[in-house]
């Protein structure tokens, strides 16, 4: 497996900090804007919720953070990518890149599944799936970038341990009515 497999055009986003920081911190934005509404909706404010769960004012802090932390992963995985000669580093990066851009899409699909479609089970399933990814990739990308995106991308696996744990136990204290919705 090589690098050919991604398009061109994902790689070169990725090689520019600033548009490897601002490509998942616009789709942050774009995925989580229309929550502000449903947040202050009937729907999500008669769900039940687990412990733990923190204020919804940490969340447009949390995300952007988050979104920057990881774009500069990227940055740092396609920097080493371009200067490694070695076959199977170059595989593990590139596999670690195209992770990289499937988890971003399944972190923009988690919202209009949760609060556009109401789907909390679908949902809860994209963020299993995302943080596999996530993980899966981290794995990849830790020994050819030298650890490097470990430590940024650590928080956000982090957070997506935690926020599989609220999405499943909002879909578990809500299974009767999520589960009718969803059938």
């Amino acid at each position: 497996m090589s690098s050919s497999f991604l398009p061109n055009v994902l790689l070169a986003t990725l090689r520019t900090p600033v548009l490897a920081i601002g490509f998942p911190l616009a789709f942050g934005v774009l995925s989580g804007f229309p929550t502000a509404q449903v947040v202050r909706g009937p729907w999500y404010n008669s769900l039940r919720f687990p412990p733990g769960r923190p204020p919804k004012e940490v969340f447009p802090i949390v995300w952007p953070l988050l979104y920057i932390s990881m774009g500069y992963a990227s940055h740092i995985s396609v920097k080493a990518l371009d200067s490694s000669e070695s076959p199977s580093t170059r595989t593990s990066l590139a596999l670690g890149i195209a992770l990289y851009y499937t988890q971003l899409a399944m972190n923009f699909a988690w919202t209009p599944l949760f609060f556009g479609l109401k789907r909390v089970g679908l949902a809860l399933i994209d963020s299993v799936l995302m943080t596999g990814t996530t993980l899966y990739a981290a794995r990849l990308l830790h020994g050819p970038t030298g650890s490097r995106t470990t430590y940024l991308l650590f928080p956000y696996c982090g957070w997506l341990c935690f926020a599989v744990y609220l999405n499943a136990g909002i879909w578990w204290l809500n299974r009767e009515r999520t589960l009718k919705k969803e059938e």
